[in-house]
């Protein structure tokens, strides 16, 4: 990417979506983004594997969901337009399904809609994930997204971003509130594992130099709190790596003292 940022950027401040798309080997990213991501690389090693795990899931739970008969999907923080996008997922296996991006980084916004812009079955919407009630009023979302039927909402690597619980409680209530039976919450999560504390310090310390602020660790516990009542598709809240790898792919040993990212599908 071009270090010269649209109005209202400022390059010099690391952007998690944008170091998420370093860790994937985009080039959508500026100086201060690669510098933070090498910071972190450095305390978690494994930081590139874990992103490219968490990209995986997300298409084999999409590619899933859209066989179920999952016509609508609700991407929230969608990120960086990259390979393998939520819409080129679905349409393959469902060219009618309705793809919405969510996301409040203008940069996301700015390639999205380029990308998108002749796909009539897609959308980008600006909104912030924070404010669940004004997203889910939101008249762009209410003109693609029909509430009364179906919907997959996905919040991938983004609950981690928000540090108080109580938010994350009312965000993921607030769309569980709004689903239909048979709708689907996709959730992926960082999970910091038995590191000792010094390292989830440097990885908080990288953190709170981004324009997010921060990041917060959640376990299995913690997931299922947020779909408890929910039908949780087994393998149950794993790691993202473990959740029905493909035919071509080893099983995985599911190890909750090693740090990573977490996933788990849940229906209505």
């Amino acid at each position: 990417m071009s270090e010269h940022a649209p109005v209202g950027i400022d390059p010099t401040v690391p952007s998690v979506a944008r170091m998420y798309d370093y860790y994937l080997g985009g080039k959508d990213n500026f100086a201060s983004d690669r510098a933070a991501a090498e910071q972190f690389i450095q305390v978690v090693p494994g930081i590139r594997e874990m992103a490219r795990s968490n990209r995986a899931f997300l298409s084999r739970v999409v590619e899933l969901l859209a066989a179920e008969g999952v016509r609508q999907f609700l991407d929230i923080g969608s990120g960086l337009p990259t390979r393998e996008n939520v819409h080129q997922i679905a349409h393959r296996t469902a060219p009618d399904a309705q793809v919405v991006y969510v996301d409040n980084d203008p940069i996301v916004l700015v390639h999205g809609r380029a990308l998108l812009a002749d796909n009539p079955r897609t959308r980008v919407v600006q909104a912030d994930m924070r404010e669940p009630e004004d997203l889910l009023a939101n008249e762009e979302i209410e003109d693609v997204v029909d509430f009364d039927r179906p919907v997959a909402v996905l919040l991938v690597s983004m609950l981690h971003f928000v540090s108080d619980d109580a938010v994350v409680e009312r965000v993921t209530t607030a769309f569980r509130e709004r689903l239909a039976p048979g709708s689907y919450l996709v959730i992926t999560h960082a999970f910091e594992g038995d590191v000792s504390a010094e390292v989830q310090e440097a990885g908080q310390r990288v953190y709170r130099s981004t324009t997010t602020g921060s990041i917060t660790s959640r376990g299995p516990k913690d997931l299922a709190e947020l779909v408890a009542g929910m039908e949780v598709l087994e393998p149950g809240i794993v790691p993202v790596q473990a959740w029905r790898p493909g035919e071509d792919e080893d099983e995985v040993a599911v190890d909750f003292t090693l740090p990573g990212i977490l996933g788990v599908v849940a229906r209505t």
